[in-house]
């Protein structure tokens, strides 16, 4: 009987936080595989760690200009995926964004090759890539750093995008 109980309570906590992340995200400690605006990605650091992220992905022209505009805050290891259909030079601002955030842009191949730190609501400077980049991911500002991740990681993003 004291096992069924246990049982039944467990459960119940499960569907609880289902529920709870099905409405917020990004305050969740994972993210269902079922969700295609959310996944967790990973990234080798310097030292050959493993460090993820769970990440909303912006695909559509909209969600591109939209990011992480008019939100007031983001989870420590949370970020925004910004996936394009091809390579190539990519430029973003901080319109309307009152999140201090880092960007990193990587290549089609997954590999990090700029980083910059991005402060809020500028619309100019304008941050741009210096190589072409088939992704972007904004961090929490100093997310890159404090993680010890760098130009020249590498990223993985696990089947989170349909090609």
């Amino acid at each position: 009987m004291i096992k069924k109980s246990i049982l039944i309570v467990m459960g119940s906590i499960v569907v609880f936080c289902s529920i709870i992340c099905a409405f917020l995200p990004n305050h969740c400690g994972y993210i269902s595989a079922n969700d295609k605006r959310h996944c967790i990605i990973t990234i080798v650091n310097t030292l050959n760690e493993k460090i993820q992220c769970n990440v909303e992905i912006a695909i559509t022209d909209k969600e591109h200009e939209t990011g992480l505009m008019n939100r007031s805050a983001l989870c420590d290891d949370c970020g925004m995926l910004f996936v394009f259909s091809d390579e190539g030079y990519r430029t973003f601002w901080m319109k309307n964004t009152s999140i201090p955030l880092s960007i990193a842009f990587i290549d089609a191949n997954g590999i990090i090759n700029d980083i910059h730190d991005m402060n809020p609501f500028q619309t100019f400077p304008e941050y741009s890539s210096k190589y072409p980049a088939q992704y972007a991911l904004e961090v929490n500002h100093g997310w890159f750093k404090n993680k010890l991740i760098s130009v020249g990681s590498r990223v993985m993003i696990h089947g989170c995008i349909s090609k």
